[in-house]
């Protein structure tokens, strides 16, 4: 029998039990200009493939800087160092692919509540702040123009209802003379 010698301890690497809802830290060897590195990858396991057999898989999620990240390690690959279990959680199915759409849907809401901040540089918000000042005055003199034709509106209402006026009372007292005039006509 001939015995197999692996970087990786294949024994370990099987009683870990990784299951979909553990939270792992993947301990990940990176070369770098002829150094080797560790560098980690903290995330929920959603899936495990292909049980112990050699050619088994999990896939890491992890969220980074907003945007959902996902990595299949392979369960018995030399670059990976070490598999840290943090956390056990008890899930009911085997495989939480529907986490990504869950948190999609959570990130959604989030933007919903959230104000759109702009990010510039210091030229720009000067330049903004600028431009915001100059609309404002322009605002102003909107403002004070509508103004100024609401008072000239309000004139000509005014003149319109005292020429009304007017025109009423000559057209009563022309009324009143034609009836003065008739009462005259009758009385003759």
């Amino acid at each position: 029998m001939k015995t197999i010698i692996s970087p990786v301890n294949i024994e370990e690497r099987k009683q870990l039990g990784i299951k979909a809802g553990d939270t792992v830290k993947v301990w990940q060897k990176i070369q770098e200009g002829g150094k080797t590195r560790l560098q980690a990858f903290e995330g929920v396991v959603l899936s495990r493939k292909h049980g112990n057999e050699p050619g088994a898989t999990f896939t890491v999620r992890k969220v980074s800087m907003g945007v959902g990240v996902e990595k299949i390690f392979p369960l018995f690959s030399p670059v990976i160092d070490k598999i840290e279990i943090l956390r056990r959680s008890k899930v009911r199915r085997s495989k939480l692919y529907h986490i990504r759409e869950k948190a999609a849907k959570e990130i959604r809401r989030q933007m919903r509540k959230m104000k759109i901040v702009d990010i510039s540089t210091s030229s720009d918000i000067e330049e903004k702040a600028k431009a915001l000042e100059e609309a404002k005055k322009a605002e102003e003199k909107v403002d004070q123009v509508e103004e100024e034709v609401k008072i000239e509106e309000a004139k000509d209402m005014e003149k319109d209802s005292l020429n009304e006026d007017k025109q009423e009372e000559a057209e009563i007292s022309s009324e009143n003379k034609q009836e003065e005039v008739k009462e005259e006509k009758t009385e003759e």
